[in-house]
């Protein structure tokens, strides 16, 4: 019997969580479309990647913060998604795309608080809304969010406002489309060590040392740490977790 694997969309998949989760999701048997913002070379050896393992995947770009881009990239996606599986349809969206400031409430300026909110909150509404169409019956929508909206860490408060939406958007996410059987969960990785926001976690070990030091398991998170629970909330065996926030911290901040 033949059987039709299903179809992952990752934005942001060229590197940390997004690479991350888009080779867990391969390695329980989806093929992947990741989507990049500039980092061309870097998305081409993901999906290198994903195929010497036996995956199909494609590399598209995509601006996740301008919204007027939207219409013209579900274009280029139909064609993929036509020419490469033969289907007008994917399965699972993964809204990772995004970047940090760690900036105190008093320096953060308008410009960083407008770009965070067009990536973070305003292009995953819209996103969101402009492939529902697109995503099959039954389908899973993985939203991002962060640890930082249960703890505080000084610096990240507009981007953990932000992330804040996204976790109220995803319980209506989860009510409205699951007429259509559509599963929408959040998950909030605690403090990962990437270049995420200037690498402020990765590469201040002051930092390092004082998030280990208040996490039940002794260190900060790495991106290995986050893809496979992207990876398990996507899986048949999850099937009944909808509308849930899962954080993936490590027991920071207990």
């Amino acid at each position: 019997m033949t059987t039709t694997r299903k179809i992952a969309l990752v934005t942001g998949g060229s590197r940390g969580l997004g690479k991350n989760s888009a080779i867990a999701l391969s390695h329980k048997g989806f093929d992947v479309i990741i989507t990049y913002l500039s980092r061309k070379e870097e998305a081409e050896k993901v999906v290198e990647e994903i195929e010497r393992n036996g995956g199909k995947a494609v590399a598209l770009q995509l601006d996740a913060g301008d919204v007027a881009s939207f219409d013209s990239f579900v274009s280029r996606l139909s064609g993929v998604l036509n020419e490469t599986w033969n289907r007008e349809q994917f399965d699972i969206l993964v809204n990772n795309a995004g970047f940090g400031v760690h900036a105190s409430i008093e320096e953060t300026t308008e410009e960083q608080f407008d770009n965070l909110l067009k990536v973070q909150f305003k292009g995953v509404f819209f996103l969101s809304q402009k492939l529902f169409p697109r995503i099959a019956d039954n389908g899973r929508v993985v939203n991002i969010s962060t640890g930082l909206t249960r703890f505080v860490i000084e610096g990240f408060g507009a981007y953990a406002a932000m992330k804040g939406a996204i976790e109220i958007l995803t319980k209506y996410m989860a009510q409205e489309w699951g007429k259509r059987g559509i599963r929408v969960n959040v998950v909030a990785p605690g403090a990962i060590a990437t270049d995420f926001g200037g690498g402020a976690v990765r590469d201040n070990g002051e930092m390092r040392d004082y998030i280990g030091s208040r996490t039940a398991l002794g260190r900060v998170g790495e991106a290995d740490d986050i893809g496979g629970v992207v990876a398990a909330l996507c899986s048949e065996e999850m099937g009944w977790v909808n509308g849930v926030r899962l954080e993936a911290s490590g027991g920071q901040q207990l």
